[in-house]
């Protein structure tokens, strides 16, 4: 019996735990970053809930042609139809980070920036693959790895915002954008940038940037 307690009371507070130290690593990865201790815990929250919301922003069309099938000794003529794909912004894995990025531009040189938004655009852009009628799929730990090594060669000091804005910049635009035309022909008819494809990549890129940081009391 006491056993059977344990383990209700693991199942019970063992997911609290690991979510509190969750928490707590992508907390201090938000203050190394310079993010203000007030707005941590908003963020976080806006961040995680953000990433089940998406805004739509555009939509497009086309037309699928129609087909002649034959039953028995008569032909039938399928007419065309329009398909409308809807193409929308995940505010946890796209608005926010855009936003998140703006406020760490001023905080290491553009031009090196620039030069690493290139790098990881292209390394994601090689990795991605779209998977027809679901959309993309990347592996997690692309982005903050490729961003991380491009901005320790490049950002010197500044090496976690040229991180966190490489990665996230580089992997909507390389994964995302540049395949947004593929994804609407692979059938898709929701197309969401930064959504689950993306989404624990761009997120892992803060938590690996922080760890780039020269170091700032937490």
């Amino acid at each position: 019996m006491p056993f059977l307690i344990l383990l209700l009371l693991l199942a019970v507070f063992l997911p609290v735990l690991l979510i509190l130290l969750f928490y707590r690593m992508v907390s201090i990865s938000f203050v190394k970053l310079g993010i203000p201790r007030p707005l941590v815990f908003f963020l976080f929250l806006s961040i995680l809930v953000g990433g089940l919301v998406n805004i739509p922003v555009w939509q497009t069309q086309a037309t699928e042609p129609g087909n002649i099938f034959r039953l028995g000794h008569f032909f039938f003529l399928e007419p065309p139809r329009v398909r409308t794909t809807v193409i929308a912004i995940n505010v946890g894995g796209a608005l926010i980070p855009l936003l998140l990025s703006l406020y760490l531009l001023p905080k290491a040189p553009l031009l090196r920036m620039g030069l690493g938004v290139v790098i990881v655009a292209l390394v994601t852009n090689w990795l991605a693959r779209v998977v027809p009628g679901e959309g993309i799929f990347l592996n997690p730990f692309i982005p903050p790895l490729v961003s991380a090594g491009a901005a320790l060669v490049l950002g010197l000091r500044q090496a976690a915002p040229v991180a966190y804005v490489s990665g996230t910049l580089g992997t909507l635009i390389g994964a995302d954008l540049l395949n947004l035309r593929e994804i609407a022909q692979s059938g898709g008819t929701f197309l969401s940038i930064g959504g689950a494809g993306v989404f624990d990549g761009i997120f892992l890129v803060g938590v690996i940037a922080a760890f780039l940081s020269p170091g700032r009391r937490t």
